[in-house]
């Protein structure tokens, strides 16, 4: 038997100036019988001394500590010593509304749901405001009627709602029983947990309201920070495919995985600084590309024939041409 409604697992790495926002957003939630699960991940600011105050204070503060291993060894590490029915996650520098499990408990309740997907926002740092950011529901692309699952969606099934973890709420005995995990890498460390416990969920419920919000601009966030780790998005495709596979239903969503990873693969290219944007380019031109099950395809076989040109681009062109003909920002 389950000792909490919810767990609430964050990760910790050098967050002393936002920790305490993020930890306000969850021990002041209006759902109270849940635990905050913070896995410190070999801080070297004054975040695990933060964590011990929180602690303090409130008994449903549980600490665990590891060294340095990545926001996805946190989370599994946290996922080990989970006992609520339910579980939601939350990135150390974002916050919650404070009735946010509340509404989401109730509604996964009331469903009879594995999932629950709710909106978020953006908090832009550099402009101390909040960004409406409609894509991480398509809206359009959902059925009228709920709870519903991947094969009532009209469109691409890994665009209808965002690789996240922290906009949802997940019944924990059907991510046991699945034994779903995050991959231990720098970045999209969370992209085969979240589409592969949606791809094989039943049954999805989704509030359509903002109740977490992203931090955006930090300079030391995970996702500012991917040229040091240009190629975890590729490893996550793989991982996401493999495990599809696994559970027997790639051929379902083949072509909207396909379609999925030429889209994540391009906003990686465009997207990432560095001397790595050269490396990326040449390898996704030369294997990548082809490994992903692109290649070969025809041009009707893509939903958004930019990307397709975009594609066709890489695969015929050096890199110069590309960035400097402005087809990169299309």
């Amino acid at each position: 038997m389950n000792q909490f409604k919810v767990s609430v697992i964050i990760a910790v790495y050098n967050v002393e100036k936002y920790l305490r926002q993020c930890m306000d957003s969850v021990v002041n939630q209006t759902l109270h019988d849940i635990e905050i699960i913070c896995v410190d991940d070999g801080s070297t600011d004054s975040s695990l001394s933060i964590l011990k105050d929180y602690q303090i204070k409130d008994a449903r503060v549980k600490i665990y500590a590891q060294q340095n291993k990545g926001a996805g060894a946190a989370r599994n590490l946290g996922l080990q010593y989970a006992a609520g029915a339910y579980l939601a996650f939350l990135d150390a520098d974002d916050f919650f509304e404070l009735d946010m499990l509340e509404k989401a408990y109730a509604a996964i309740r009331s469903a009879q749901a594995q999932i629950v997907v709710f909106r978020s926002d953006q908090y832009r740092e550099d402009l101390g405001e909040f960004v409406q950011v409609n894509w991480t529901i398509r809206q359009d692309e959902l059925p009228p009627y709920r709870p519903i699952n991947c094969r009532n969606m009209n469109g691409n099934v890994f665009k209808v709602f965002v690789g996240w973890a922290w906009d949802k709420l997940f019944e924990k005995k059907y991510i046991d029983e699945h034994q779903f995990w995050f991959q231990e890498q720098r970045t999209s460390n969370d992209m085969l947990f979240v589409f592969s416990a949606i791809a094989f969920a039943d049954r999805i419920e989704v509030i359509d309201e903002i109740l977490a919000h992203q931090r955006r601009n930090d300079p030391n966030s995970l996702s500012n920070t991917r040229a040091k780790s240009w190629d975890c998005f590729y490893k996550a495709l793989i991982a996401l495919r493999n495990a599809l596979k696994e559970h027997g239903n790639f051929w379902e969503y083949e072509q909207d995985y396909i379609n999925y990873a030429l889209h994540f693969s391009l906003w990686n290219l465009d997207t990432i600084g560095g001397d790595q944007k050269e490396v990326l380019y040449s390898r996704l031109k030369s294997e990548w590309f082809e490994t992903l099950g692109i290649c070969g395809k025809k041009a009707g076989y893509f939903y958004n024939k930019n990307e397709y040109r975009k594609y066709q681009t890489i695969m015929k062109k050096p890199m110069k041409v590309y960035f400097k003909s402005g087809i990169s920002k299309e």
